[in-house]
């Protein structure tokens, strides 16, 4: 491929300007191969590979003609690049998962190398995205990546969607079908509305809905068809979750992730700007308009924090509440949860080039929650995921009710026990309040659970945080990101993310498998 690029390249620089202007590289389809080639000299985990791109870019460069460079700084918008794992740099077991998933992606992802600050979680969720995507499964592998730019696009995340468009194509795909969904078989666009359900309104679908994917005659899916496609679905719109709660910057060889210009003096030019990319003093400094918080304030919080936890679980050991005083605290989060939203929640277009991948455009989760609507409640001793989703995912598509439960607990039960400073900490009472709390939202209640201890232990900026991550991942904020757990480090920031991915995808899941139980029996 190398060898390829400096042979185009050496014809394009004897026709191009002295100047290498990069119009001539784009309009001849240089452009794309030497971004790849940039992608792999910063982000193969293997070095001769790095090595090799270097070298073919430089020789490009001396041929006259510009080379790419990376826009932003590092894999996250949120965590400064030097606090995340830099490649050629990682220990022994992150190696070894950095090559299993470029083995397996054909390249190392932004959000693989935020996701390796906990490397069990990383190994388990990798395992579960390749046997959804490339394993033997009930559903041909275009259709998989198309699901994924379906689901991604609810939330219109552009850097899931870019992806999955170039795989999409990479595996056969139609490009007829990426100029919209009305050009896709009549079969994905029945999926539609399953698709907007389960990402923004769960509670909504029936057994009438399955009914109707099940017996559309020609264009009818089969159960095992369907089970894929639900939990491609939920993957995909809690991987949303995690790409904008973390700040995921877009790939470099994507659209977003380079640019052909030269960097100015300031190491950035007014066109990055334009486009959303800045500095890095910039990009990383206090959000416009906060209050600077000292470090003794953020210690205090936490303190505050970990004393509420003992006392909690002071009151544990000494009284129990009645199941009726349970059941209104349920009721009472449940309600108050609705109302939790953020200043800067405003109205946000979903741009043409992902809309058009979705219908509805305007059905989300705010129309919902402001019309004071009511959500029923789900509860998990009628229908869990241990008891009824797992034997039923695992049925009709073998091995992925294994995958998830294991994903799941993982995210779970995941501790290094510290917060922040203090180490030796038991943070599973924080760790089920944030779970919870996702459920709550969502309306499933555990009937062995005190709702009072989620308004002890998560304060409003955390609910905030979680809310819209959960509900409307498109309009988290930087500014969200940095105002929770000022003093916790960002790789327990990531972990939050984890229990927010992990609750949103078991908790759609819930909904949709409660519904195709019920049509079954």
């Amino acid at each position: 491929i190398g060898q390829a690029v400096l042979r185009r390249a050496e014809s394009i620089a004897s026709g191009a300007a002295a100047d290498g202007l990069p119009a001539p590289a784009a309009r001849d389809g240089l452009g794309e191969a030497l971004a790849r080639l940039l992608m792999l000299s910063k982000r193969c985990p293997f070095p001769d590979v790095r090595e090799k791109s270097e070298a073919i870019l430089g020789g490009v460069q001396e041929l006259g003609i510009r080379i790419p460079r990376p826009l932003g700084h590092g894999p996250s918008r949120f965590i400064p690049e030097k606090e995340t794992v830099q490649v050629g740099k990682e220990d022994a077991t992150m190696h070894t998962l950095f090559a299993e998933s470029f083995a397996t992606l054909g390249r190392l992802d932004n959000v693989t190398l935020v996701m390796v600050f906990h490397p069990q979680y990383l190994e388990s969720f990798l395992k579960t995205q390749h046997y959804l995507l490339q394993m033997d499964g009930p559903l041909p592998l275009h259709y998989r990546h198309y699901i994924g730019i379906m689901a991604a696009a609810r939330h219109q995340c552009s850097y899931l969607v870019n992806l999955h468009v170039n795989d999409f194509l990479h595996v056969g795909g139609d490009p007829k079908w990426l100029n919209g969904l009305e050009n896709a078989p009549q079969k994905l666009q029945n999926l539609g509305e399953l698709n907007k359900m389960l990402a923004h309104r769960p509670w909504l679908i029936t057994k009438e809905h399955i009914e109707q994917l099940l017996k559309t005659e020609e264009n009818s899916w089969s159960l095992a068809e369907l089970i894929h496609a639900v939990v491609l679905l939920t993957h995909y719109h809690s991987l949303a979750s995690f790409t904008f709660g973390c700040g995921i910057s877009p790939e470099i060889d994507c659209e977003g992730g380079h640019t052909f210009r030269p960097p100015s003096v300031s190491n950035y030019c007014i066109c990055d700007i334009t486009n959303g990319y800045h500095g890095v003093d910039e990009i990383h400094a206090s959000p416009a308009g906060s209050i600077p918080v000292s470090s003794t304030e953020s210690v205090c919080e936490v303190e505050a924090l970990m004393e509420k936890m003992k006392q909690l679980q002071e009151c544990r050991d000494e009284e129990e509440a009645s199941q009726e005083e349970m059941a209104t605290r349920f009721e009472r989060e449940k309600r108050e949860s609705m109302f939790v939203c953020s200043s800067e929640d405003e109205e946000s277009a979903a741009t043409r080039d992902v809309s058009r991948h979705f219908e509805d455009t305007s059905y989300g989760y705010k129309d919902f929650s402001r019309h004071g609507m009511h959500v029923p409640t789900f509860r998990v001793q009628d229908y869990s995921w241990e008891d009824h989703g797992y034997s039923l995912v695992n049925r009709l598509y073998p091995d992925v009710g294994q995958l998830l439960d294991e994903k799941f607990h993982i995210a779970y039960n995941l501790t290094y026990n510290t917060m922040a400073m203090h180490k030796d900490v038991d943070t599973s009472m924080l760790r089920r309040a944030i779970w919870n709390y996702i459920h709550c939202m969502f309306g499933i209640r555990y009937d062995d659970y005190d709702y009072g201890e989620i308004n002890q232990l998560l304060d409003r900026s955390f609910k905030v945080y979680i809310k819209t991550v959960v509900c409307t991942p498109e309009k988290t904020t930087k500014r969200m990101y940095d105002s929770f757990w000022r003093q916790f480090e960002h790789s327990e920031k990531v972990h939050v993310n984890l229990l927010l991915v992990e609750a949103r995808m078991q908790a759609e899941l819930l909904y949709a498998l409660r519904a195709i139980t019920r049509y079954m029996t």
